[in-house]
């Protein structure tokens, strides 16, 4: 259950809802109003006239009746699915009100100093009348609107809770689809370097100082929805030097273009593009005896950015079903990552020949920041 918390600077006006009293005063008074046609003879009435203990009556009981409604019948029998006894009770406490409200006709007539008549223009035996005429709708209409202002406010607030769980959801969701990819990354690049170290010690301490650079990025540097695009390529750039070292130059081609026409001030989320050259690097063929490649290419405008990324595969599919599974499995991870980050703002077209695999994501800038899901 949800605690209230009470702020010490809260007024107290508003924590024991003392601007209910107010609410109802002038809901009364504008009913009055309208009925009469003139403010002035109605303020004239409630201060100075015996019309005034009528006048409390209406406030008084009418709002006994609207918060027994929404504080006893609505939880104990609307909410919990009890229609029959709920409206039941609901119709008896609405005729109560209203017979006790036209006691007040009578009671302001005792007070005062006119007849009945001469106060109201009818008959003491007219309570038929005042109750049918009168009180019966006044009190139906002030509760109905009280009834449905309070649905409405509930309906308000249990749109925003599932909104709530949905972006929470998304968020986890984001969280767990990003994480995925980490753990296989950290684990190819600290082998590499391990097996660096016994050929060449410099060129492993360079590439060590490069993978603590990728380490300190990963862990603290983007934890963000978005980030700096700039940054993003920098950390893309340092993935693709490790991942050369795991790779056999004499048998396999890499190559990288980057055209950044406008990267400046864009952002991107993070991670979004490593999986696809991850996947490249992973699956590319080693055979000897065919042509072993891969080819990157990043272009990027102030509208889009273009990932194309291809690496040949084995001829003889000569791997493991797991292995192969794997790639697909990463691939609809990053899809359902991009759905919930981008929506309808990007587009990805895979192609697979029976040597060569390929694919072509396709990011937009301009009209990402009004179309993203809903937690942004």
């Amino acid at each position: 259950m949800d605690a209230k918390i009470n702020l010490p600077g809260e007024s107290w006006f508003f924590k024991y809802k003392i601007y209910h009293l107010p609410f109802w005063f002038a809901y009364h008074v504008m009913w009055w109003t309208i009925t009469i046609g003139d403010f002035g003879d109605v303020a004239h009435n409630i201060i100075y006239s015996a019309y005034s203990v009528k006048f409390l009556f209406y406030v008084v009981f009418q709002a006994f009746g609207v918060y027994f409604n929404l504080y006893f019948l609505m939880p104990r029998y609307l909410y919990t699915g009890r229609y029959v006894a709920y409206l039941g009770f609901f119709l008896s406490t609405v005729l109560i009100c209203a017979a006790f409200i036209v006691c007040g006709y009578y009671f302001s007539a005792y007070l005062s100093d006119l007849t009945f008549k001469e106060l109201y223009g009818r008959e003491l035996s007219d309570y038929k009348f005042f109750f049918a005429i009168n009180t019966l709708p006044s009190t139906v209409g002030s509760m109905t609107l009280a009834m449905s202002i309070k649905l409405t406010k509930n309906w308000i607030q249990s749109q925003k809770k599932q909104q709530d769980l949905e972006r929470e959801k998304l968020e986890t969701e984001l969280k767990f689809l990003k994480s995925q990819f980490h753990p296989h990354f950290l684990f190819n690049t600290i082998n590499s370097i391990f097996v660096l170290i016994h050929k060449n010690p410099d060129l492993a301490s360079e590439s060590l100082a490069t993978f603590s650079d990728l380490m300190r990025y990963q862990l603290y540097e983007c934890n963000e929805n978005e980030i700096q695009l700039s940054r993003e390529l920098s950390f893309l750039d340092d993935f693709i030097q490790l991942e050369k070292l795991r790779i056999d130059e004499q048998h396999t081609r890499l190559s990288y273009e980057l055209n950044d026409q406008s990267a400046a001030g864009q952002t991107i989320a993070p991670f979004i593009l490593m999986p696809f050259m991850e996947n490249a690097f992973k699956h590319v063929s080693k055979g000897k005896d065919q042509q072993n490649r891969i080819e990157i290419e990043v272009k990027i405008d102030e509208n889009s950015l273009d990932l194309i990324v291809g690496n040949s595969v084995s001829t003889q599919r000569n791997y493991s079903n797991e292995a192969y599974e794997s790639r697909g499995i990463g691939l609809k991870n990053v899809q359902r990552r991009l759905d919930l980050h981008y929506g309808k703002n990007y587009q990805l077209h895979i192609s697979e020949s029976e040597d060569y695999f390929k694919v072509h994501l396709s990011l937009y800038f301009q009209h990402k920041k009004t179309e993203e899901f809903a937690y942004q």
